[in-house]
């Protein structure tokens, strides 16, 4: 992609998953990259395996320890050119099921730690030279899943935030999100039996999930020069999954 070599990018989640395969995709094109994620021994590991990406520690639901880590990783960096907003969790039940606790941490992480980064972000590049912010949304904020609501609302909400910010940030900072459907990733493996995984693969039109190198392709595109007219939109990698309304079977 044109643009990438020597850009300072910082990837959340980024210890495992599409994160790490994002991390890889970046240190391929040349760019500096630092990795955010509450996994201390898989930032390390990650770390080890790319000798070129500087892992760092935080929670991105928590406001403060947010700020701390940027603080060290623009030191680290020297600047900040790029931000994936990737980190995220889910929690397979029923909506009668659901508690306060986990609505709440859902939501924390999925959509308030994308606003911590995002914002934390946009300020620092809003007072230098600009740059690129891209959210991790899903297809399960664009039509309904069943046993997700709380993973859906907070998906929806990232989708929302990454328009408004598109306006309010242009032209210096271009914001857009990518929203993957289904993706064998480590926290997919954990909610599916292969069954399960299976099933689902029939009902997509590719006959399989994506590969978090997949997305990774997409967030190197959407940070490169090759997208400078591309912000505020939602990039849908679904293998023709929403195509047919799929997703609610």
């Amino acid at each position: 992609m044109r643009g990438l070599r020597d850009k300072r990018v910082l990837i959340t989640g980024g210890a495992s998953g599409i994160g790490a395969a994002t991390a890889a995709r970046f240190a391929e094109e040349g760019a500096r990259v630092a990795i955010l994620d509450r996994d201390r021994d898989g930032g390390r590991r990650i770390a080890q395996e790319l000798p070129s990406v500087a892992a760092f520690v935080a929670d991105v639901a928590d406001d403060k320890q947010v700020q701390h880590a940027f603080g060290n990783i623009i030191l680290g960096l020297d600047g900040l050119d790029v931000v994936i907003n990737n980190a995220g969790i889910s929690i397979r039940h029923n909506f009668l099921d659901i508690t306060p606790a986990e609505w709440k941490r859902v939501l924390d992480v999925n959509l308030t730690g994308v606003f911590y980064v995002a914002q934390t972000a946009a300020r620092y590049m809003m007072a230098h030279s600009g740059g690129v912010i891209l959210n991790m949304a899903s297809t399960n904020g664009i039509v309904g899943h069943p046993c997700y609501a709380d993973y859906n609302a907070s998906k929806a909400g990232v989708i929302e935030l990454t328009r408004s910010m598109a306006l309010e940030l242009a032209p210096k900072v271009r914001v857009n999100a990518v929203a993957p459907g289904y993706v064998l990733t480590p926290m997919q493996r954990a909610e599916y039996s292969d069954a399960m995984l299976e099933a689902v693969n029939q009902k997509i039109p590719m006959r399989r999930h994506a590969q978090p190198e997949e997305v990774a392709a997409m967030f190197a595109f959407l940070a490169s020069d090759d997208a400078a007219y591309l912000t505020g939109q939602v990039y849908i990698i679904d293998g023709g999954e929403t195509a047919g309304a799929l997703a609610s079977r």
